[in-house]
């Protein structure tokens, strides 16, 4: 309840108090918070369902349920006025709260705990839904008539319905919001007089609305289930209702789920609580060998321990261990393939790993900064028998200090003997001790950052040992591949082979007290006897072992995790990274690879892709084995500023059995590949300004104010300026710098009135990539003008694609833009978008707007207004510009019609098309027509078609067609169009649209 007070001026309006000092018994606001939030709910449907009930039936329902009560003579009276103690009585009884008995806390004459109403008024009261008409006389006025607004107020208060604070209606300026608030739940009818005495009808209809939402069941209990999509709801009346999500709901978040059941719409807030991993809490390193990834949650083990699926620059992963409870995962590098820089911002790239049901995927890019400040440590020392003992440190160690027998010291002297390490932190010393206690003191041992262990002594045991090593467990990981665990370290095995001798191990990797496997030839589907022959520890003890083992295959498909279109060297490319290592031979196989326009339909008008949408040139696998990549060139043809998929299908991965991935759709826009990342520079004044075609970078490696990314290139002396002063960032994508801050290793400063270009090296765009040149470099370069370019229109990539639409290219990013001031053949566009470089405007002429069939165009800026740069630099207008027709002819209508001729029946197909035509045949032009570019079928059979011609006045193209008899009939004709590239074309050299196929049907 909330404590805030309420007065009015008016004492005829002061019957609701939300606050007061008196405690109401728990019960009392219990149930009717309950109530009132279920009436909330329900009450428009409940009152809806029964809205053709007279105001005397409805009576007659509440009188039976012991709302109301007639008067004395048992007639209801519902055209009387509605008195403030039958007010309270009612609203009691209908949200069903518990009377007040024995209390009298008004001091009305005749008013006294005993009265008829004093439970009802005490219980309102109490509750903050009623109060006196005076309070400073503490006059409740039973008797006294309620008006209709007072009578809003009290069921909107009693309820806890939203108060809208801009009603409008004739209620008095403090009633408007209950009113409304009634009125829109149907408690009262709008439009009546508010400020007049509400009557025992209108009591009755309000509450017979909320005894009738009484009477709906509630949600008691829920649970949720198939990772949130589905939620069960358990009802007061033991029913339950199964609700499936067409969205599921966002784990360990509070959500509002609305349903019907039984007519009765209900909304419910549901949280749908879970362990599973929903994303990366944290990425930490405090040794410079291994990375810790902690999720929040747990985690999917075959491919969190997938090594491929992370990814940090200049360093190679040895491997990924899950945790025991799931959550987080071990990255460990190789012994040689690089270190991490200590104390340096680094990026992890994560890609592939789900979590532990599968729900989310986890493809993204963290920054992390190792911090290795503590020497490594002895975690602990194991006795190996007599003969050596094994010394496990706190993490990865170098090699080189580790293998010095002269670093440990034991029991007070040095013992000679040999050394092993065994990448990351351990170290096998080999020398003979008697059985007991002894200690050892370890020093120069130092960690991948150069610090070094304490030489602090630790106690070990040695007990006799004379027990060989014994299998405990057998992984496979492929048919090739085993890791065999034992229950001790392992010195050496002479040999391993599984069924038989002539398939044994090609490489045995020892790491402690387990040994990794590769095998010759690949293991039976079946159970598979493992053989391991003469197995050794350091105590010497020998044996022959053996196991079973049934391989576990991987069946994972491999799939693209990350796209990327570029253009380079006037090609756009697509580089696609897998899950996995893939095959050659089918990442190399151009049918595995199908481009498709937005709408799905696959591409044929570009001479680098096939009929079946094929690319015909090379695929790029140079980056397969290390990175899972592969390059995919489309050739340099596609539409700029347009949206393409390409379907990747048929590749397997590198498993002994093969698992080929699912066909997968990769959205393409080429208006995210750009040929040049540095697109210009200039000087105004005393400063440089450099424009880029993305947004930058301003923190991590590729942060663009970093000064020494930055110099000139005198390209007449040959000379070199290197930057000494503050990079601003001007805009998203540009910065400014100081133009006498550049100066050569004399201290000269460079003179930017000679033929200068500015050098820019491995700066990265806002997503933390490095923005490459138009060669896939890091370096980008441009000549320094002496003034920026005007904005302007790039009439040679401008173009009207369709009598819909017409694109206007600009050199550079539009600020601000304004329809009203583009004309094409005079008319003005119906709306206008930009696209996501901010360099083409896209204008629609869409209905009786829409621009003729066929070109020229006319194409005029009115304004110079129509676009403005961000550093205000203007269109060009009142001139013409010349842009392209693009707008392919099409088919505008069809007929068919027998003709019978003295010697043959035939068919004549009229296509008419929308502007005139020329046809060409093998790339040239000719007036010869072909008839072998469209096909004709009546029925399933295919006709001959023996001429098609082509008339210039009326553009339409006639295709004669044999019939094979003159009875010959049929039902359906079906005419296809097979041209190709080129084949049919309007003068400007768009080719002809034509449907897939004609439908005929005879009548």
């Amino acid at each position: 309840m909330s404590n805030t007070s309420y007065s009015f001026k008016e004492n005829s309006h002061a019957i609701v108090n939300q606050g007061g000092e008196k405690k109401v018994m728990k019960k009392i606001l219990s149930v009717a918070l309950s109530t009132a939030m279920a009436f909330s709910m329900f009450a428009t449907v409940a009152f809806g369902a029964d809205a053709n009930l007279s105001d005397e039936q409805k009576f007659s329902a509440l009188k039976e349920a012991g709302v109301m009560t007639g008067l004395p003579d048992g007639s209801s009276s519902l055209g009387k006025a509605l008195t403030r103690a039958e007010l309270a009585k009612i609203i009691v009884k209908a949200i069903d709260l518990q009377p007040v008995t024995g209390v009298a806390s008004y001091k009305d004459k005749n008013y006294t705990a005993n009265h008829w109403a004093a439970p009802f008024i005490e219980a309102a009261t109490q509750a903050g839904i009623m109060n006196g008409k005076d309070a400073t006389a503490k006059l409740f006025d039973p008797t006294g008539n309620v008006t209709v607004q007072e009578l809003a107020k009290v069921l909107v208060t009693a309820l806890k319905l939203e108060v809208p604070s801009d009603a409008n209606n004739t209620a008095d300026s403090w009633a408007k919001g209950y009113v409304a608030a009634a009125v829109e739940k149907g408690y009262l009818p709008a439009g009546i007089n508010y400020q007049a005495n509400a009557t025992r009808s209108q009591a009755v209809v309000a509450a017979y609305a909320i005894y009738q939402a009484r009477q709906i069941p509630t949600v008691s209990s829920y649970t949720v289930s198939e990772a949130g999509k589905v939620v069960e709801f358990k009802l007061s009346n033991d029913e339950t209702v199964k609700v499936t999500l067409e969205k599921a709901l966002e784990p360990n978040k509070e959500t509002e789920v609305k349903f019907t059941h039984n007519g009765h719409e209900y909304t419910h807030k549901v949280t749908y609580k879970t362990t599973v991993a929903q994303k990366v809490s944290s990425v930490t390193s405090d040794n410079l060998k291994q990375v810790v990834v902690k999720f929040d949650g747990t985690v999917d083990k075959a491919s969190a321990e997938t090594k491929t699926n992370y990814k940090i620059d200049d360093v190679t992963i040895d491997s990924a261990k899950l945790s025991e409870d799931k959550t987080s995962v071990t990255l460990l590098l190789t012994e040689n393939g690089g270190d991490l820089d200590n104390k340096q911002e680094t990026e992890l790239e994560i890609n592939n790993v789900k979590n532990e049901d599968g729900t989310v995927t986890f493809n993204t890019k963290i920054k992390f900064t190792p911090a290795d400040v503590a020497a490594p440590t002895v975690k602990e020392v194991v006795g190996l028998g007599t003969k050596a003992f094994k010394v496990k440190f706190s993490e990865p160690i170098k090699q080189d200090q580790a293998t010095i027998s002269s670093n440990y010291d034991i029991d007070g002297g040095t013992v000679g003997g040999s050394v092993d390490y065994i990448y990351p932190d351990t170290v096998i010393m080999n020398a003979n001790l008697s059985v007991g206690t002894h200690k050892v003191a370890i020093s120069d041992v130092a960690d991948f950052s150069g610090l070094k262990v304490a030489p602090v002594e630790h106690s070990f045991e040695v007990v006799e040992d004379t027990k060989a090593p014994e299998i405990v467990s057998v992984e496979t990981n492929d048919l090739k591949e085993l890791t065999i665990k034992f229950n001790e370290t392992v010195k050496s095995v002479d040999s391993v082979y599984v069924n038989t001798s002539s398939n044994d191990a090609s490489n045995i990797e020892y790491k402690d007290n387990e040994i990794k496997v590769t095998l010759d030839d690949p293991m039976n589907y079946g159970e598979n006897t493992v053989y391991v022959k003469g197995v050794r520890d350091y105590s010497e003890n020998k044996a022959d072992r053996d196991a079973k083992v049934t391989p576990t295959l991987d069946t994972i498909r491999p799939t693209v995790i990350k796209s990327e279109l570029e253009k380079i060297d006037g090609d756009y490319k697509v580089t696609l990274t897998f899950s996995e290592e893939v095959r050659e031979d089918d990442a190399k196989d151009l049918d595995n690879y199908v481009l498709k326009d937005a709408d799905g339909k696959v591409v044929k008008d570009i001479d680098t892709i096939d009929k079946d949408g094929n690319p015909t040139l090379p695929v790029d696998v140079t980056d397969l084995p290390e990175d899972n990549k592969v390059v995919v060139n489309l050739g340099p043809d596609l539409e700029k500023d347009t949206k393409y998929q390409l379907e990747v299908r048929g590749i397997g991965d590198t498993a002994y059995v093969k698992n080929t991935m699912l066909p997968q759709t990769i959205e393409l826009n080429t208006s995210k590949a750009s040929d040049s990342a540095l697109e210009q520079a200039w000087v105004d004044g005393d400063n440089l300004y450099l424009q880029f075609s993305k947004d930058l970078a301003t923190s991590g490696n590729g942060d663009a104010r970093d000064k020494n990314k930055y110099t000139l290139y005198d390209t007449v002396t040959k000379k070199r300026y290197v930057y000494n002063g503050t990079v601003n960032i001007y805009n998203a994508d540009s910065v400014r710098l100081y133009a006498d801050k550049f100066k050569d290793f004399k201290g000269k400063a460079a003179d930017l009135t000679s033929n200068f270009e500015i050098e820019v090296a491995y700066i990265a765009d806002k997503d933390g990539d490095y923005i490459k040149n138009a060669n896939g470099g890091y370096v980008l370069s441009t000549a320094i003008k002496e003034s920026k370019d005007l904005l302007r229109i790039v009439t040679e990539d401008s173009e009207v694609v369709s009598t819909e639409e017409v694109k206007i290219k600009f050199n550079t990013k539009v600020n601000s833009y304004n329809k009203n001031y583009f004309r094409v053949d005079g008319k003005t566009a119906n709306d206008i978008s930009i696209s996501s470089d901010k360099k083409t405007l896209t204008l629609k002429f869409t209905g009786k707007n829409e621009l003729k069939a066929a070109g020229p165009y006319t194409f005029e800026v009115t304004n110079s207004n129509a676009a403005v740069d961000v550093y205000g630099n203007k269109v060009d207008a009142d001139k013409p510009y010349t842009v392209k027709d693009k707008v392919k002819p099409k088919e505008a209508s069809n007929t068919f019609s027998v003709q019978t001729a003295t010697d043959a029946t035939y068919l004549l197909l009229d296509v008419a098309t929308t502007e005139e035509l020329v046809i060409k045949k093998d790339g040239k032009f000719t007036p010869e027509f072909v008839n072998d570019l469209f096909t004709v079928k009546a029925d399933d059979k295919e006709l001959t078609v023996t001429n098609v011609t082509y008339g210039n006045t009326n553009n339409v193209v006639r295709i004669q067609v044999a019939l094979p008899s003159a009875d010959f009939s049929f039902n359906r004709l079906k005419l296809e169009f097979d041209g190709g590239k080129g084949a049919i074309q309007d003068k400007f050299e768009n080719d002809l649209e034509f449907s897939t196929s004609l439908y005929y049907n005879k009548k």
